[in-house]
């Protein structure tokens, strides 16, 4: 039987992976799906702490919350790394080095 523990283990799991792609990656495409990823994470935990307590019916509006909110930071951190590329021929952020070109 899966348990509450071995929802949070899963949770914790993709939230470290997401968190290690912001730290480690350059792109900036890599580190938006990081984001992605630790918003998944916590989405999880509060679909799981709701399903395991009676009295927490709201985790799952907050989830659905969490969930319109990365498709809108998707979508305009998708426009603005769209916009970036076509000034610099990069998505790298290390070589984006100033505001104007």
């Amino acid at each position: 039987m899966i348990t509450l523990h071995h929802y949070l283990l899963i949770s914790a799991l993709l939230f470290c992976i997401g968190l290690f792609a912001v730290i480690t990656k350059r792109n900036a495409i890599m580190m938006l799906m990081g984001i992605e990823l630790m918003l998944n994470a916590a989405n999880i935990n509060l679909v799981v702490f709701s399903k395991f307590d009676a009295q927490m019916l709201q985790g799952q509006m907050f989830a659905l919350f969490v969930i319109v909110v990365a498709a809108s930071e998707a979508a305009v951190g998708l426009a603005i790394i769209l916009r970036v590329y076509g000034l610099f021929k990069t998505a790298n952020l290390d070589e984006i080095d100033q505001l104007k070109h």
